[in-house]
């Protein structure tokens, strides 16, 4: 796991990012076709108003993300590397995308943490005091020395949870 150059770099909303998610996924459609079950952009930057690290995350559902052969053969032809195999979380795969800083996220339809991400994403884009409290928390947070990205992650774990149980309970409701 490589470690931080400097500091977590968290900015300010840019129009940008959807225009980003859409050339990718473009791209994606073509190089798997009807390979691709679900598609969504996920994360800060999926989320009008919010400050993020600068990263388009992308949700990438297919029938089963442990069957690698299916695409990631395709993508690394393409220039994405696959970085992360989580077999014990939800069979996550992670690749990197080959020229804008991408995180695509493969699942097998139905995973548990793309609906999650989902659920979030329009929770924050509902919701302004959430939205709000999330992107002062990154920002303060962006302030203190790490020295992996992932600590940065376990920081805002805790508000994360917060929200998403309001945002499940509000679709419970």
């Amino acid at each position: 796991m490589p470690k931080l150059t400097g500091k977590i770099e968290v900015r300010e909303y840019d129009p940008q990012w959807p225009v980003l998610y859409g050339r990718e996924a473009e791209r994606l459609r073509k190089l798997l076709g009807e390979k691709i079950l679900a598609l969504e952009h996920v994360g800060s930057t999926s989320v009008p108003g919010l400050a993020a690290k600068p990263i388009i995350d992308i949700d990438l559902s297919v029938e089963n993300s442990t069957d690698e052969d299916a695409y990631v053969p395709l993508l690394t032809a393409a220039g994405y590397r696959l970085t992360i195999r989580e077999p014990d979380w939800h069979e996550h795969r992670l690749l990197k995308g080959p020229d804008t800083d991408i995180n695509l996220h493969v699942w097998t339809l139905g995973s548990p943490e793309a609906r999650r991400h989902k659920v979030l994403r329009d929770w924050l884009r509902e919701n302004e005091a959430d939205r709000s409290a999330y992107g002062a928390h990154k920002k303060t947070l962006a302030h203190r020395d790490y020295a992996y990205v992932y600590q940065y992650n376990n920081d805002k774990a805790g508000l994360i949870r917060e929200i998403l149980a309001r945002a499940l309970a509000a679709l419970d409701g």
